[in-house]
């Protein structure tokens, strides 16, 4: 057994929930907590697998509550910790979650979205959007990355860490139940390898020395006693966060200038979008796609350059417009005609696509 779980790069064939394992022990994972949930499940039995032959270490809580507090535990204590979950405990986590946005707790959370409302499938959704952008009591400070792929879910979980500890907002991966159980191919590295250099961790509480005298004293809060003095403390928390926006920000844009057509889609949706709309450029099509990587923050400026040089716009999410809002949000004031294709909870095939972009182009859909 090697000194480290990764020694320079290697491509195999496994699942996206594998691929997050490997991918949090490759970041320098010390601890997962967890409590099982389909399709996240396999996260945890992976890292139980694996962890323990690098002195990592795992605890199974009684719920989701518990393992999102017990993560900003362990980030309290200094420890590269996370968590994932999906559906309902997605749900239960925006509590934890919350107070994580509210005292600046760098935790990291992989997110497998299954059907919705409540119990609903086990299987797959993009459904939990909204409740993972902006599920908490706050005004969603929080970074979420939208994987596509196995890659993606490799390279994303190592990113978050890098990201919730350089930035102190609490970081999500958001991926679904699709790539949680299917298989592909990735590459999968020691971050070193890359030129990657892990953020530092160090503790929030406990540290050597007086408060005070020594160093600076701890002041974690989530709770105020009048409003001026919650507002000083979110100013200067938004303020901080939209300056450093443009540097998380990731988006994939494809053939979008002057574009008769542009498909707007994220995550998986996106694999399909993206086959559907260069199949039809190769027939001559005038179209193209805008992927935003980062929902929150969301590359506001960048998709208004696109969608403003395109003759009309079609998003596609397996949700009934979840992704649609945010676009809407974000292009308000541009008078660009904005078409949809959703189904919450169900996949969407390349050919559905297709068919629709090409009636749409035809000028024959309203």
């Amino acid at each position: 057994m090697g000194s480290k779980p990764i020694e320079g790069e290697r491509k195999v064939f496994m699942t996206g929930n594998e691929a997050v394992a490997w991918a949090a022990l490759a970041a320098g994972a010390d601890i997962m907590y967890g409590y099982p949930i389909t399709p996240q499940n396999e996260i945890m039995q992976y890292w139980t697998r694996l962890g323990p032959k690098y002195n990592k270490k795992f605890l199974q809580t009684e719920d989701e509550l518990s393992a999102g507090f017990t993560t900003i535990g362990g980030v309290l204590a200094g420890r590269r910790a996370f968590t994932a979950t999906a559906g309902p405990g997605n749900v239960l986590m925006q509590e934890p979650m919350s107070m994580a946005e509210a005292m600046r707790i760098p935790t990291v959370v992989v997110i497998q979205q299954r059907g919705g409302p409540s119990t609903a499938t086990v299987i797959y959704s993009q459904q939990e959007v909204t409740l993972t952008c902006f599920g908490g009591n706050g005004e969603g400070l929080r970074v979420v990355y939208s994987t596509s792929s196995h890659q993606d879910l490799f390279d994303y979980t190592i990113k978050a860490f890098n990201t919730a500890w350089k930035y102190r907002f609490p970081t999500f991966v958001l991926s679904d139940g699709y790539q949680a159980k299917m298989r592909e191919s990735v590459v999968i590295y020691d971050p070193e390898a890359r030129g990657i250099r892990m953020v530092p961790t160090e503790p929030f509480l406990g540290k050597a020395g007086t408060p005070g005298e020594d160093r600076p004293a701890a002041h974690l809060r989530n709770t105020y006693n009048i409003e001026e003095e919650l507002l000083e403390v979110l100013s200067k928390d938004i303020e901080e966060y939209e300056r450093v926006a443009p540097e998380i920000i990731e988006y994939d844009a494809y053939n979008t200038e002057n574009a008769d057509l542009l498909v707007i889609a994220h995550g998986v949706v996106f694999r399909s979008a993206a086959m559907a709309v260069k199949e039809l450029a190769n027939q001559g099509y005038k179209i193209g796609y805008f992927r935003p990587i980062t929902l929150r923050p969301f590359p506001r400026e960048q998709l208004r350059q696109a969608a403003q040089q395109a003759k009309q716009l079609l998003v596609v999410e397996s949700a009934y417009g979840q992704l649609l809002k945010i676009v809407q949000d974000n292009l308000y004031g541009l008078n660009v005609p904005i078409k949809t294709l959703l189904r919450p909870g169900v996949g969407i095939t390349p050919e559905e696509i297709a068919e629709k972009a090409k009636a749409l182009l035809a000028g024959k859909e309203a």
